[in-house]
């Protein structure tokens, strides 16, 4: 014997899709709370390759040098002779950070230098130029 059901005129009958929105929304802000952003120096370099690069997984304070010499900060483009202030102000921030200069292929060696020894006038010890792995 079947039993049938019948709903009233006029009533839609539905399936309640609050509980699975509020699934959904709590997720959504687990993921938006537990995603580690990266600060990036600011530019975009093509970095030299190296076959015994390492990924450094603490806070760094990032230095970008462009091939036309610029030097970046946290997107703000720094003067050689303002380099070790910002670094002396962004390792107040973070005492435990290191700095890693991120120089392009074509930058002159040189300034990549004068730039790690500014960072170790600023009281860095842990100064360590990026390299991307071999073929990349």
């Amino acid at each position: 014997m079947k039993i049938k059901r019948h709903a009233p005129p006029g009533e839609e009958t539905g399936i309640d899709l609050t509980p699975m929105l509020d699934v959904i929304f709590i997720m959504l802000i687990f993921f938006i709370v537990t995603t580690s952003f990266i600060r990036e120096a600011g530019i975009e370099i093509n970095r030299p390759s190296a076959e015994t690069a390492e990924r450094e997984e603490r806070t760094n304070i990032l230095i970008a040098i462009s091939p036309e010499g610029a030097i970046w900060i946290d997107r703000q483009q720094v003067d050689i002779r303002g380099l070790r202030a910002v670094v002396q102000k962004l390792r107040a921030e973070d005492p435990q950070a290191s700095v890693i200069v991120q120089a392009d292929r074509d930058a002159r060696a040189g300034l990549m230098v004068e730039v790690m020894d500014q960072a170790r006038l600023a009281g860095v010890r842990d100064v360590a130029i990026a390299a991307a792995p071999p073929g990349k």
